[in-house]
């Protein structure tokens, strides 16, 4: 175990396994920067068979980390995934063995912006390289070298965790035979690029920020990092969910204070949600993490067509989208199925009504748990996975 300071206050946290990567070969970017030993933290549940065919790699979304079931050292709530991950259920940790790594860029253990440079003995900030989705995925290629698994039994994973299962099926389909994204896309539209970058912008523009060198400055930009989590937080629910749970409900009050105070529950909430974002993640990870999803494009700009980016793929695909879902709509996950489709892929597809928005796939929704355990469980008995 490895211990980090971490989020707003420098507390100094349990960060779980970590493992030096990229040692004797360094990790080209696709910015064009070599990076070497580099740490990738991770988390694994259950056991790896005899001949290492049950491995389930479940790729994180933007500012989750790898404690996907258990305990989350920092907040002590269940990790992100709990209702998903665990002995019995729909991805059993009984039969598969799962791992899940902190990705590139992240804040977790894993080599980001807030790791100490060893040509300066400071933190990275700003000097960090851009890096990708792409970047990521294969980084965690280089995890499972380090497992010896030659083959993923099944990569899963939502929102920019399904782009990082999309990248893995794409960039290594000879590395894995099932693949789940979930709630996501081919690539980021112009409006969540212009969410994203309202969000940078709340954090630049605070003055603690201090052009990124805040670590140095022994300050923290939290009020520019609490905007822009609530800024995103409001794209994760759906205006059924907000009206159902909130609505034009007072908070601790009886009428208007005619004021700035949060008046309405739904401002109380999404202050909360801020405050207690900035006490679990780094704002410059934020600003790399939301940058790498901006990048990410199967296309390539469109010098692909999307079909041929699937040309003759082997990989299993269980496509999951949700009905009040206006971050990753269902539009755009049709549109990744008809390529599949179109280029002779094995694909289903599952629109599940949900008014919970964006943040569905994280929640305890039977639908959605009696696909992912027929998908897997399926998926599974037909490729021979003891």
């Amino acid at each position: 175990m490895v211990k980090s300071f971490f989020g707003s206050n420098y507390r100094e946290v349990e960060v779980g396994e970590i493992v030096t990567l990229a040692k004797a070969t360094p990790l080209v970017l696709e910015c064009g920067v070599s990076v070497s030993d580099i740490p990738i933290a991770f988390q694994t549940y259950g056991q790896l068979n005899g001949n290492r065919s049950n491995a389930i790699l479940v790729c994180h979304a933007l500012t989750a980390d790898q404690y996907v079931a258990g305990t989350h050292p920092v907040t002590g709530k269940p990790g992100w995934w709990n209702e998903m991950v665990g002995p019995g259920k729909p991805i059993d940790t009984d039969r598969f063995f799962v791992i899940c790594s902190n990705v590139l860029g992240g804040c977790m253990g894993s080599f980001g912006p807030k790791e100490i440079n060893p040509i300066t003995n400071k933190p990275y900030g700003l000097s960090f390289p851009f890096i990708t989705v792409g970047d990521m995925v294969r980084a965690q290629a280089l995890l499972l070298d380090h497992f010896g698994i030659e083959r993923l039994f099944a990569a899963i994973g939502g929102s920019m965790g399904g782009m990082q299962v999309l990248e893995w099926a794409t960039k290594f389909p000879e590395r894995v035979r099932a693949a789940a994204p979930i709630s996501t896309a081919t690539r980021q539209s112009a409006q969540n690029i212009a969410f994203h970058e309202i969000g940078r912008q709340a954090i630049m523009a605070d003055p603690d920020w201090c052009d990124g060198d805040y670590f140095q400055q022994k300050k923290f930009p939290s009020k520019g990092l609490a905007v822009a989590r609530m800024a995103a937080h409001v794209t994760y629910m759906s205006e059924p969910m907000l009206q159902d749970k909130f609505g034009r409900k007072l908070q601790d009050r009886e009428a208007y204070t005619y004021g700035f105070d949060a008046d309405f529950r739904v401002e109380s909430y999404l202050r909360h949600q801020g405050q207690s974002f900035v006490d679990r993640f780094d704002a410059n990870s934020y600003l790399y993490l939301t940058r790498a999803a901006s990048y990410f494009d199967l296309t390539e700009g469109g010098s692909k067509k999307l079909t041929d980016v699937f040309a003759g793929t082997k990989v299993r695909y269980c496509v999951v989208s949700f009905t009040s879902d206006w971050l990753y709509s269902s539009v755009e996950s049709r549109k990744l199925v008809r390529a599949l489709n179109a280029a002779a892929a094995s694909v289903s597809f599952t629109e599940i009504e949900s008014d919970k928005g964006h943040d569905s796939f994280l929640l305890d929704l039977p639908e959605f748990e009696s696909v992912m355990r027929g998908f897997v469980t399926g998926s599974a008995d037909l490729f021979g996975v003891d």
